[in-house]
């Protein structure tokens, strides 16, 4: 079975059993819902530990979270440094023309001519858009923005993206 990472528990957070997380996903409120069920990875675990959600609250920059059947500090307190993941059955549907991290990582990256560019390498998070780091075979790096006037088709299946190559954008 295939995790993929949504937080990082950095701290206990009061004495009943509240764990501070530094949230990896873009879904914090689906991610950390009441219910949701996810596997805790201890730094030294070979196997996951279950955990189901029993509260979610956000403050500051972080997630406040606390498991059922953890009621206190001494609970958690373990769980210091380990991370929360998703099982890939989990994960959700998208929208069209969105995409998780874990689908585009890798991909082949070719110009609108067919040429191969390189492989995405990276994905950076902006904040306008994000923007892959593509790396070709050899040569220095490129940053391609995900934008719709650069990226013009994206198969995760055949891990393929078609970009148009814009004047200045692999120079």
């Amino acid at each position: 079975m295939q995790w993929f990472n949504v937080g990082k528990i950095v701290n206990t957070h009061g004495i009943r059993g509240e764990v501070r997380v530094l949230s990896r996903t873009d879904f914090p409120e689906e991610r950390f819902a009441v219910g949701t069920k996810l596997g805790l990875f201890t730094p030294d675990a070979k196997k996951p530990i279950m955990v189901k959600i029993a509260s979610h609250r956000q403050h500051k920059n972080f997630e406040l979270v606390t498991f059922e059947g953890y009621p206190n500090i001494n609970d958690v307190e373990p769980f210091k440094e380990s991370y929360l993941k998703i099982a890939e059955h989990d994960l959700s549907e998208l929208e069209d023309n969105a995409f998780y991290h874990h689908e585009i990582l890798g991909c082949t990256v070719f110009s609108t001519d067919g040429e191969e560019i390189g492989t995405i390498s990276e994905i950076l998070e902006t904040g306008a858009n994000d923007v892959w780091e593509v790396t070709p075979k050899t040569g220095k790096k490129h940053y391609i923005p995900y934008i719709e006037d650069i990226v013009k088709e994206v198969d995760v299946d055949e891990k393929k993206v078609i970009i148009e190559v814009m004047e200045g954008l692999l120079s």
